[in-house]
């Protein structure tokens, strides 16, 4: 089984009739006039490749459907909100979504549509699972600076320099770390964002940001804060604080080449 994951972009402004459809598809196509709203739009698909072809499906057919069956249903629902004053709710955003779901209905024969994720900006997504209809995911990713040093006092000094490296560095050193929280929410659009990043916030992040790991966090006092542990430290601080959203992973980034995804416990 592979999962293939498209990108499509695109912006629209929603005061013109019509946008350009444009030339540069990596930007956005249609590609927007003025100060635009930008799209991204993934498309995942499961399924098992051609062996004629080498292709679960082919890229372009799925930008052909999405430019023809989607972003109409985009341009439409936007236009029209916006030229009544109107705000787009969150709610508006799944619904939005579930029709394009519908309209990629059988648009890809030879794959299953498993999910579809709108990026509302560079940190923050919702997504919906195409047999989920009762439950959405809302991402958000945070920031946070703190210092660690990886040691373990089992270990003699050679051994730690061995494993850890530069991380063994009696001194410490810094990170500025990346926090990506994703709960499960209910469908009907009952979700506060500023209220979300204000648990996150109050629960996590201060307990984090600007400290000492090792020394200002209990929970590192005798474990390694290593991307892994933060990631279940942040879990066991976010999960059931999240009001009605279910705490769905959490992602610890401590550069941009290293990341450790978090579950719970099975």
């Amino acid at each position: 089984m592979h999962k293939l994951v498209r990108q499509v972009r695109f912006s629209l402004n929603p005061f013109m009739d019509k946008d350009k459809l444009g030339y540069n598809s990596y930007v956005s196509k249609p590609t927007g006039e003025g100060l635009s709203l930008f799209f991204e739009l993934g498309i995942e698909l499961l399924g098992t490749i051609d062996s004629s072809t080498g292709f679960l499906v082919n890229v372009v057919d799925i930008d052909k459907q999405v430019r023809e069956q989607v972003v109409p249903v985009f341009s439409t629902s936007i236009r029209t909100h916006y030229r009544a004053g109107k705000e787009v709710s969150f709610l508006d955003l799944i619904k939005l979504l579930g029709l394009c779901r519908q309209k990629l209905a059988g648009s890809f024969p030879a794959a299953k549509l498993s999910r579809l994720n709108l990026k509302l900006n560079p940190f923050r997504q919702i997504a919906i699972d195409s047999e989920a209809d009762k439950m959405v995911y809302f991402s958000e990713k945070f920031e946070f600076a703190a210092t660690h040093i990886l040691w373990n006092n089992d270990f003699t000094e050679q051994r730690n320099i061995d494993v850890f490296g530069k991380c063994a560095n009696p001194s410490g050193h810094g990170h500025n770390y990346i926090v990506e929280v994703t709960v499960k929410t209910p469908a009907s659009g009952d979700f506060s964002i500023a209220e979300f990043e204000r648990t996150v916030d109050k629960e996590l992040i201060r307990l984090v940001d600007h400290r000492n790991l090792n020394e200002d966090v209990d929970f590192f006092n005798m474990t390694n804060p290593t991307m892994e542990n933060i990631a279940v430290f942040a879990w066991e601080k976010l999960v059931g604080k999240l009001n009605k959203q279910m705490l769905h992973c959490v992602t610890i980034w401590e550069s941009e080449r290293a990341c450790c995804s978090y579950t719970g416990p099975e």
